[in-house]
């Protein structure tokens, strides 16, 4: 499965040439333990990937003992692995590293001796409880990797034009004409019934069965659940409770978490903790309110007031019908049809979260209520900074018809913004100085 990080794995082979370590940050199962292996095979003489999962019998113990001596420690290694190293075009793997977080630790010393690669892969890395007792090297660089985007996706299905084709649409503002434009936005409504986990996609070129998809999903969904038990720790049903609400607070017009409908008495400074614990976990995508909208978003990021989705769409559609047999769940059929109703806006912000993420882009949106004057509320759905400008984007349902909060928004902060976009699920056009974009096409923003 082509994979565009594996591209990053390159350049930072060629531009670090040994001065640093790659950690490579995801959501379980989201295809790092695989890309890492290819590109170990495809770039590198040998390679050693240490699981610290299972670890090998001796493995553990060569980092407790032998660490004082590199030459008897790669010496073990090699043995252990039955793999010869070679000086320079070699690569040694750290997979599940936060499992062992003095390998990490001794990432420093390593590249210092500079005699191979190496690159580390995880999930939770950045918790506390697995970073406190150690000094975090300075020597990795750090690399987030996300669930397949669109473009990914069209690649698995053995589709390699569409994208370069939307993107040249997109460049020059040209709509692409109905019959293309309903094809393509066919293909992405698979590709939300899907989502980007790989197994889930690979399940979906193979037997273009939804049915079988949907169980893959569950089970990366019950992976989850089994993490959340395992490593969430004093914060274990906090963490339960947000994620099990997610699917009931983005089914609500206004998408922002209210923590009341989880307890009467649930108040943001206790649940801080277990929306860090599914963010750092990636299965969740945070969105904070830019109080104070400027080029600098985060100055003004108000974390009490967020909307969280899923970091996945595909998982979002089996989590929203989880009890729900395949052949009952009418969601499905809905997404395929175009005739969404209550999920619609749920799945089409969710989608342009999970591609904005894929972007490199954190998180923000608007939102200002006045409970004494209707006509002063608003709210933007997504704010982007290109570090001049601030763009602001609407994500509409296909029964759009008006944007009065943009226009009340661009009236308040004229002079800040750049572009405008409205994301909807018809063909390109600019209309009052807005850019009307199909849904699919925000993977170009």
């Amino acid at each position: 499965m082509k994979r565009k990080i594996y591209e990053k794995l390159t350049e930072w082979k060629s531009k670090s040439n040994g001065t640093t370590a790659l950690l490579i940050d995801g959501a379980r199962r989201v295809g790092k333990s695989f890309i890492v292996e290819e590109f170990a095979k495809n770039e590198y003489q040998s390679y050693i990937l240490i699981d610290f999962a299972f670890p090998k019998p001796g493995v553990l113990q060569c980092f407790k003992e032998d660490t004082y001596d590199f030459s008897l420690f790669f010496a073990k290694l090699s043995a252990i692995y039955s793999t010869t190293l070679y000086h320079r075009k070699s690569l040694i793997i750290f997979d599940e590293v936060q499992l062992f977080p003095p390998a990490r630790q001794l990432i420093k010393q390593l590249v210092a001796d500079g005699r191979y690669d190496y690159i580390e892969t995880g999930s939770l890395i950045s918790l506390r409880k697995n970073v406190k007792e150690i000094l975090i090297p300075s020597e990795e660089e750090h690399l987030e990797m996300f669930p397949l985007d669109f473009e990914e996706f069209l690649w698995a299905l053995g589709d390699t034009a569409t994208v370069p084709f939307l993107k040249t649409c997109f460049e020059n503002r040209k709509p692409l004409g109905q019959a293309l434009h309903r094809k393509i936005l066919n293909e992405f409504r698979k590709y939300m019934l899907t989502g980007g986990m790989p197994q889930a996609v690979l399940k979906y070129a193979e037997t273009q069965d939804f049915e079988a998809v949907d169980r893959v999903k569950k089970q990366i969904l019950s992976l989850y659940r089994e993490d959340i038990g395992k490593y969430a720790g004093k914060d274990e049903q906090k963490v339960y409770a947000l994620f099990d609400n997610i699917p009931g607070q983005l089914s609500k017009k206004e998408k922002k978490y209210k923590l009341a409908d989880i307890s009467p008495t649930a108040r943001a400074r206790g649940y801080e903790d277990a929306f860090i614990w599914l963010s750092k976990a990636m299965i969740i995508n945070r969105c904070l309110n830019a109080t104070d909208p400027t080029v600098g978003l985060a100055l003004s990021g108000d974390y009490t007031t967020q909307k969280c989705y899923m970091g996945d769409t595909g998982l979002l559609v089996t989590q929203t019908f989880r009890d729900d047999e395949y052949a009952d769940n009418m969601l499905y059929k809905s997404i395929l049809l175009g005739k969404l109703n209550i999920n619609e806006g749920m799945l089409m912000e969710n989608i342009v979260a999970q591609m904005l993420r894929c972007r490199g882009y954190q998180l923000y949106f608007y939102s200002r209520s006045d409970t004494h004057n209707r006509k002063n509320h608003m709210e933007i759905d997504f704010l982007i900074s290109n570090h001049k400008k601030i763009q602001p984007v609407e994500v509409k349902s296909s029964s759009y018809r008006k944007h009065s909060s943009l226009d009340k928004f661009v009236t308040k902060f004229e002079k800040r913004l750049g572009e405008k976009y409205i994301l909807y699920q018809k063909d390109i056009m600019i209309k009052d100085n807005v850019v009307h974009l199909p849904i699919y096409m925000a993977m170009f923003i």
